[in-house]
């Protein structure tokens, strides 16, 4: 018979016979493990299916061997947005790195962003539209300052180089991040509609006050 959330017992068994046994000293194998898990559940799903049982479940664990690692879910979400965070601030400052010049760093950055919202919906989710428990909202502030840092940073340099933008980097960073996130939602809910290709650029241009130039 499935489990609660839809597995089939048998492969849950499976899971907990095949997985192999974290020896001591090798906790931090099983808090990725446990991570891994949440993050995957909570992009199948939102913030209430990571559960304690279901994180346990799908990590192929006891649930107590949770609680050396986290005291309960919010504190195993937090560490999955902060773990997101860190991936998707090195997706971008690669991205503006590998870019040939300014403009192109910021368009390139833009797709990613995006790239990381169509593929970690649930995380994304989390990321910027916050969690149920109000105790974390200062460590997500933090976190999600990150993001404009960069943009705001990459449209100083487009600046530089002589591309028009906006009154002030921040305020650039800022526009383009409440129009990636709309767009993001309306790529996630309209699964049918036929975006063009140049779209990302389209919006980018007119909210960085750069030209669509082809990259």
């Amino acid at each position: 018979m499935p489990d609660g959330m839809g597995t089939p017992a048998h492969a849950v068994r499976s899971r907990r016979a095949l997985r192999p046994r974290n020896y001591r000293g090798e906790g931090g194998h099983l808090r990725t493990e446990i991570l891994v898990a949440a993050a995957d559940l909570l992009d199948h799903g939102d913030e209430r299916t990571v559960t304690l049982p279901a994180v346990a479940r799908a990590a192929g664990i006891a649930a107590p061997s949770i609680d050396p690692h986290f005291s309960d879910p919010q504190a195993i979400m937090l560490a999955v947005v902060r773990e997101a965070f860190a991936d998707l601030t090195g997706r971008l400052e690669a991205a503006v790195e590998g870019a040939d010049g300014a403009e192109r760093g910021l368009y390139a950055a833009c797709h990613n962003c995006l790239g990381f919202a169509a593929a970690h919906q649930g995380r994304h989710r989390a990321m910027f539209g916050g969690l149920r428990n109000p105790d974390v909202a200062d460590d997500l502030a933090r976190l999600g300052a990150e993001t404009p840092r960069i943009l705001a940073g990459v449209l100083a340099d487009c600046a530089t180089a002589g591309r028009p933008t906006s009154a002030t980097p921040y305020a650039g960073a800022v526009a383009l991040r409440l129009g990636r996130h709309g767009l993001a939602h309306q790529r996630a809910v309209l699964r049918t509609f036929l975006w063009p290709a140049d779209f990302v650029r389209c919006c980018v241009a007119p909210l960085s006050h750069t030209a669509p130039t082809r990259a």
